[in-house]
């Protein structure tokens, strides 16, 4: 027998080996796998064998490439040290002088290198300010200057703005190189300025600019056009206004950038078109001074010259200005927004200054006023002509065009007064005076309170198609008055809105719309007191008074809710907030709008108003039917105290004699109020006193001791069928609204058997007490209530 090989202990292995054939053979039937586990093994090895002796060649090979290399590193090694160990020596020698010196010479060299690139800068600097200052202060340019020199001091101009922009980024010390620069190009530049704007002149004078100007016509009424000079120029002339009219547009364009203007603003100021206007303006001031008091004349023969140019202007200085490349530019917008320019400044100096000076007098504020206010309206109706005429370009978004500020502000004459906080505030001010004395006026009218009714007798019949839908003044029924007083609110508001500048709308809205709204509803309030619905037995007339005030605050409540949900109300309210406390405005309340606090105030005095009609109505109820509450407190079995009053054949029942009065009086001013009060408000009201008699009959006679005969419980149903009778005509059920009373009848309506039982439930737990209550109907009497009617059920 072949001898056994005995395995190795499992204490001389390693760790990995044992983890290895634990993995390979965790139960006996691993061990069959052992023969194909050996194969793979042995192949593995021969495997390794293989790539170790590949390895080993490899390696014999880098090694005999290396060795030839080594000597040759070698030598280049020991070259190196020698020379290293001679520079170490010279070092030594000279270290003190490199320590000391060596700094000093390289700040030496960086101050040679900026200096020689400032003296580069500088150099080519004044070869363009020298090439500039030539083209521009030469002997024969001091006469005329021709477009090709313009367009050619444009080029260096802005060659230097090139270099001045790099110096500027990189080179931020050099400022006084930065600002000697800048002075003498502005220098120069106003030069040209100058000059093309003089040639540009002797230009249009030459062509018959500015036309002459045929004011009889304007003040006859008549229409007849002015002809224009541009669309008559032709051949040479036509050329030379071309290149002159190009020239001061480049001129323009590369002074803009130079200045940097905000290119956010919209600005549609020409210098060639306001060439065009000063002349024109001169000859315009010279015929309004004789309409300083006929302002409409002044209006009239500006509109006039400014529609019957911008046609020409258009075609004419469009295509010019498109070829001197200034981006954005109209020549319609320009020529208007110029035209409106000059208007204002005319106005401002000698019309809008005279009045507010006239004004600080009191003796003449009634004829400062009413000239303001007339002058407004034809501010407002030309700014309008204005923005028209310019929109008729064809803008696919000129609804945002005129929202915005810049471009509405330079086409608006009313831009003034956003200039001019003083005249606003007096602007604001006769806005105002003038406001009150129309609503005065308006309500000495005593029709103008009066309440319409459109229903009539029809009104129980109609009931079922009642709208509660209110938008209109007719809706909610509300006086004329209201629509006057809302009609001269929105008339301030149309004309501050003309403002161009949001802050400014804000101010003119805030002091003459918003208080004139507060003085209305002083006005309201006053007249509210003076109803005298405070009495106990106000008649008919005092009611519907009351409901017409009312009536007219839930009216204006309407009309500023709708109001503010306009965006512009939206954006002043934005921009309100955000001016009055930034960080607030970025996390503005949605829940608040532009007229919050006057919308607040309106609530307010509707929901005080509607308490106060609840209470007289409770409380004339109260008073009437005290007799009968004081008769039923001395109800005794067997007899029968009630004076019953025969009903209708409808009811075929009896209403006590003493409760009569009480249910007339309520059911005559319930529908009075329904007639005069607008729907939305009088369904509150009637439910509110539906509530309120609920609560004070069952706490006066169900909730009282008082012993209930099989006749005083069908006494007291009578009674309160008469009492549901009166709210019939407001709905179809209305013994759903007296949930106490009617439960507190079905209580006293049950029989012997079915009182003792639920007297014995109501001894037990809470659960199946409010379980048995519910299947009797029983859900808003307290449980103590409910025992003390069953108690006081006598059969």
């Amino acid at each position: 027998m072949e001898a056994t090989v005995a395995l190795p202990s499992s204490s001389n292995l390693s760790p990995h080996l044992l983890g290895f054939l634990d993995h390979r053979f965790r139960t006996l039937d691993d061990l069959l796998t052992a023969p194909d586990l050996a194969v793979e093994l042995s192949k593995t090895c021969s495997d390794l064998d293989s790539d170790l002796s590949s390895l080993h060649q490899g390696l014999k090979n880098l090694v005999v490439s290396w060795s030839r290399r080594s000597i040759a590193a070698k030598a280049a090694v020991l070259r190196l040290n020698y020379r290293l160990q001679d520079l170490g020596a010279m070092a030594s020698r000279n270290d003190a002088v490199l320590c000391r010196d060596l700094p000093r010479l390289a700040r030496e060299l960086l101050r040679v290198e900026a200096l020689r690139g400032y003296v580069e800068t500088a150099l080519r600097l004044e070869a363009l300010v020298g090439d500039l200052e030539d083209a521009i202060f030469s002997e024969n340019v001091a006469v005329t200057v021709k477009q090709e020199r313009v367009i050619g001091a444009v080029k260096i101009v802005a060659d230097i703005d090139s270099v001045l922009e790099n110096v500027a980024e990189f080179r931020p010390r050099w400022r006084r190189l930065l600002n000697s620069v800048d002075d003498r190009v502005d220098k120069a530049l106003g030069v040209l300025r100058t000059r093309v704007v003089a040639n540009h002149r002797t230009l249009l004078s030459s062509l018959g600019w500015p036309p002459k100007l045929s004011v009889s016509k304007i003040e006859n009424g008549g229409v007849s056009a002015i002809p224009n000079p541009l669309v008559l120029m032709l051949g040479e002339k036509r050329e030379s206004y071309s290149q002159s009219f190009v020239a001061l547009c480049a001129l323009q364009h590369v002074r803009g950038k130079r200045r940097r203007i905000d290119d956010l603003r919209f600005n549609a100021e020409l210098w060639a078109i306001d060439e065009l206007v000063s002349p024109i303006a001169s000859r315009i001031e010279y015929h309004s001074s004789n309409w300083l008091d006929q302002p409409e004349f002044i209006f009239a023969l500006v509109r006039k010259i400014t529609c019957d140019f911008v046609v020409g202007v258009e075609e004419i200085l469009q295509p010019l200005i498109d070829e001197a490349r200034l981006v954005g530019c109209s020549a319609k917008e320009a020529w208007v927004s110029a035209m409106v320019k000059m208007l204002s400044g005319f106005l401002g100096q000698r019309v809008i200054s005279v009045l507010a000076q006239m004004y600080e007098e009191r003796e003449k504020r009634l004829e400062v006023g009413s000239s303001w206010l007339h002058l407004i309206d034809l501010i407002v109706s030309f700014d309008k002509q204005m923005l028209s005429l310019v929109k008729s370009e064809g803008y696919l978004i000129a609804s945002e065009l005129e929202r915005f500020e810049g471009f509405s502000r330079d086409l608006s004459v009313m831009s003034m007064f956003c200039d001019r906080l003083d005249w606003l505030k007096i602007w604001a001010k006769i806005e105002l005076r003038d406001a009150y004395k129309k609503l005065s006026a308006k309500s000495k009218d005593d029709r103008a309170w009066f309440v319409e009714n459109k229903k009539g007798a029809d009104v129980l019949i109609n009931r079922e198609i009642e709208q509660f839908l209110l938008s209109t003044r007719e809706d909610h029924r509300a006086p004329a008055i209201t629509e006057s007083a809302l009609k001269i609110t929105w008339e301030m508001i149309d004309r501050g809105q003309s403002l161009p500048a949001i802050s400014s709308r804000i101010k003119f809205i805030r002091r003459t719309a918003a208080r004139f709204l507060w003085h209305f509803f002083d006005v309201l309030l006053s007249r509210w007191n003076d109803t005298n619905l405070s009495l106990d037995f106000p008649d008919d007339e005092t009611v519907m008074r009351a409901c017409g005030l009312i009536n007219a605050a839930g009216y204006c409540e309407f009309k500023l809710q709708q109001w503010s949900d306009d965006v512009n109300f939206l954006e002043m309210k934005m921009a309100e907030t955000e001016s009055n406390d930034p960080v607030k405005g970025k996390t503005n309340d949605h829940n608040s709008c532009f007229f919050d606090e006057e919308i607040k105030r309106l609530d307010e005095l509707e929901t005080d108003w509607l308490m106060s009609i609840l209470a007289n109505l409770l409380r004339q109820f109260e008073l009437l039917s005290w007799e009968y509450i004081e008769n039923m407190k001395q109800f005794d079995h067997g007899q029968n105290h009630f004076c019953p009053t025969p009903t209708s054949v409808a009811m075929d029942l009896a209403i006590s004699h003493d409760l009569v009065l009480a249910l007339d009086a309520l059911r005559s001013h319930l529908l009075v109020i329904e007639k005069t009060l607008n729907p939305r408000d009088f369904l509150d009201l009637w439910r509110s006193v539906a509530d309120g008699l609920d609560h004070f009959i069952f706490r006066s006679i169900f909730g009282a001791d008082i012993r209930f005969s099989r006749e005083d419980v069908h006494q007291i149903g009578a009674d309160m069928k008469g009492l549901f009778f009166v709210f019939r005509p407001f709905c179809a059920r209305p013994e759903a609204f007296f949930p106490c009373i009617r439960e507190s009848r079905r209580l006293l309506e049950m029989d012997e058997e079915e009182v003792k039982y639920l007297q014995a439930v109501l001894a037990s737990d809470d659960e199946n007490r409010i379980k048995c209550l519910r299947s009797f109907g029983v859900s808003h009497v307290s449980f103590d209530r409910v025992d003390k009617i069953l108690r006081n059920r006598t059969f």
